[in-house]
């Protein structure tokens, strides 16, 4: 019926994929209202995460899998390869609608910004890409801004998968400023004392107390948002970890592979703060109603009866 409510098994999917994955859905949420309340809610999760990083985790296994594969004298660089893979994969992601336009939009500016740092880090010795490449500018290979939107693209699909609501959140215009200052301050600690520290304490002073309240299937629930931007912020280190496993790109010094220091997940979590407001510009944070909901199990068990018949 026109304008009623996806049954559960669509709700959170786009149009031109949902129909096609829904019996498999359909088969996971009935193998999970057999399962205890916490641990089915649990595994939903992790699946529903592991759906919003898709981008993020295809832009890894192109690292993976030509880093294993690649040979130098194959008529196509290896970063070139990559490219044209993360082309093809944001185009699949537009074409399917995984991605809306406007999504695609910021992600692109999101693109455009790792791209400019990606200039000055590689020019100041932060890292380099010791592989030839003939889509690059200067030192960097064009694919590396892909990196950045593969973050910019789970941050948008995640929040909308979990239809995420946000309670305390600050004006727009203080994250904005914010943000011009971590930026600015990526690339001035070069040249003048680190202001991180100052910048942690501006991210807690002006999210300290927001709240993420998110829905895994039927029940809400929430999450501070300082935590969940520490969290992500550590599995974008581990990614980082591949990265420079793959030899894809190298910090100086390291004549062999080792851990990217941990110093490095506060790196990531003020780029991520950057991040998160440059999705908010078309994914607005939207109140929590509060609405009661029912338990998981329940709501399971709800998700198969709808769909039975469907």
């Amino acid at each position: 019926m026109s304008g009623a409510t996806p049954p559960p098994v669509m709700r959170g999917w786009p149009h031109a994929v949902g129909p096609l994955l829904n019996p498999l859905r359909l088969r996971v949420r009935r193998a999970l209202a057999k399962l205890p309340a916490p641990l089915a809610e649990f595994i939903m999760f992790g699946l529903k995460q592991a759906w919003a990083c898709l981008f993020a985790g295809l832009m890894l296994g192109l690292l993976i899998v030509t880093h294993l594969v690649w040979r130098p004298d194959w008529p196509i660089y290896r970063y070139d390869a990559i490219f044209l893979g993360a082309l093809l994969i944001q185009a699949i992601f537009l074409a399917l609608k995984l991605e809306s336009f406007d999504e695609a939009k910021v992600i692109l500016i999101y693109h455009v910004v790792g791209t400019a740092m990606e200039l000055f880090k590689t020019a100041v010795g932060s890292w380099t890409y010791p592989e030839p490449a003939i889509v690059r500018i200067a030192g960097v290979p064009l694919f590396s801004g892909f990196m950045y939107a593969a973050i910019g693209s789970y941050l948008a699909r995640v929040i909308r998968i979990f239809d995420m609501r946000f309670s305390n959140y600050p004006r727009f215009m203080w994250t904005v400023l914010l943000c011009v200052a971590i930026y600015v301050n990526f690339f001035s600690h070069h040249f003048i004392p680190d202001m991180r520290w100052l910048l942690f304490g501006w991210t807690i002073l002006l999210f300290g107390r927001v709240r993420i309240y998110f829905t895994v299937d039927h029940v809400q629930r929430w999450m501070p948002l300082i935590v969940a931007g520490l969290l992500t912020a550590f599995f974008v280190w581990v990614a980082e970890n591949v990265g420079t496993a793959t030899g894809t790109w190298l910090y100086p010094g390291t004549g062999h592979w080792r851990m990217v220091s941990l110093q490095k997940l506060g790196s990531w979590y003020l780029l991520l703060t950057i991040s998160f407001v440059l999705v908010s510009i078309v994914n607005r944070p939207r109140a929590p109603d509060f609405a009661p909901s029912r338990g998981t199990n329940a709501a399971f068990a709800d998700a198969v009866a709808e769909n039975r018949d469907a």
